[in-house]
C-alpha cells in the first residue's frame, strides 16, 4: 500500500506545483460558433480597436464583455483585454469578445449582425472588427 500512496502523494504535488491545466472560461468553437463555458455565442464589436474596446456603459449592459477568470493566462490566438475600468475580457486575434443579453440559450445568435457592428465570430472567419475603431453609425 505504501508505494501507492508515495505515487498518488507525488502526482497531487505535481498537478498543484503546475497549476491550472485548462483555462475555465477560454472560449472554445463549438458547432462551428465561438462560445464561452456557458455554450453562449460569443460576438465582436466593429467599433472596438485592436486589443481595446469601446464598449462600456449601456452598451456592455447590452453586450457583457466574456469575462476572465483571476487565476487564468492567455492561450493560442486567445489573449486578455484590460478594460478601462480595470476588469479584463477575452479577445480572440485581437478582437475582444462579448455576449448578447438577449441570446437565452446556448447555441442563441440574435446578436450576428446588430446594427451591422457586431458579429458572431464562426469557425475559420478572422473577426470583422475595425482596427482603427472608428464609427459604423451604431448606437453604442
Amino acid at each position: 500500500m505504501k508505494p501507492k500512496i508515495a505515487f498518488s502523494a507525488i502526482m497531487l504535488a505535481f498537478a498543484v506545483a503546475s497549476g491550472p491545466a485548462v483555462a475555465e472560461s477560454l472560449p472554445k468553437f463549438t458547432g462551428g460558433l465561438l462560445v464561452d463555458a456557458q455554450g453562449m455565442t460569443l460576438y465582436t464589436f466593429d467599433k472596438d480597436a485592436h486589443g481595446r474596446s469601446n464598449c462600456s456603459g449601456g452598451c456592455a449592459a447590452a453586450w457583457p464583455p466574456a469575462p476572465v477568470a483571476a487565476d487564468e493566462r492567455t492561450a493560442g490566438e486567445f489573449t486578455i483585454v484590460t478594460r478601462d475600468d480595470g476588469s479584463r475580457q477575452w479577445a480572440y486575434k485581437g478582437s475582444p469578445l462579448y455576449r448578447f443579453a438577449a441570446d437565452a440559450r446556448a447555441g442563441d445568435v440574435n446578436g450576428d449582425n446588430q446594427g451591422n457592428a457586431w458579429h458572431a465570430v464562426r469557425t475559420g472567419r478572422a473577426p470583422q472588427g475595425n482596427a482603427g475603431g472608428t464609427s459604423m453609425g451604431y448606437g453604442y
